[in-house]
């Protein structure tokens, strides 16, 4: 099924069992909409996967989440304290979400690690890896709580369009 077709978390879901990184798979399920490419999404989010390139910092799929919710509906005028103070209550109303929801925003806290970065080698993705990782729960639930916060502020106004004039669209 095409990713357009399915639903968000689906889309994530099938993304990361793909071998996207967890930012990958949230902002690839959202690429077209957004008016990407779908290589350009993959490079976009290619650095933010397991806590910021295994550095197990801030989860991936909240990455991909925050950096779709600023193609959606981030702000672009430089000098608009107003749009800005907007844009980050959004996302700070979506961490919050999130993180009643698993505890966490951090990659290693979710994943039950003390330690802090890893190596830079990826694991395999095997059998073992999905049924020990909650990774493809995570970006699941990322893209589902995306989808509902977007569908909740479709009709709030959305600072600047996409030829970046600053705007409201």
């Amino acid at each position: 099924m095409h990713r357009a077709a399915m639903n968000k978390s689906e889309a994530a879901k099938t993304l990361f069992r793909s071998g996207a990184n967890c930012a990958q798979a949230v902002v690839g399920a959202y690429a077209e909409e957004c008016g990407l490419e779908f290589d350009q999404a993959m490079r976009l989010a290619s650095s933010f996967g397991a806590g910021m390139g295994r550095l197990r910092e801030v989860c991936g799929a909240v990455s991909g989440m925050f950096m779709v919710l600023g193609l959606k509906q981030g702000y672009c005028d430089l000098t608009s304290k107003e749009q800005k103070d907007r844009h980050y209550a959004r996302v700070q109303a979506l961490a919050a979400e999130f993180k009643d929801k698993t505890g966490s925003l951090i990659c290693r806290d979710l994943l039950g690690l003390s330690k802090g970065a890893d190596t830079p080698v990826s694991e395999a993705r095997t059998a073992g890896y999905y049924k020990k990782r909650p990774c493809l729960e995570i970006v699941g639930l990322a893209a589902q709580l995306l989808d509902d916060h977007l569908q909740a502020h479709a009709g709030q106004p959305v600072f600047g369009g996409a030829n970046g004039d600053g705007e409201q669209t």
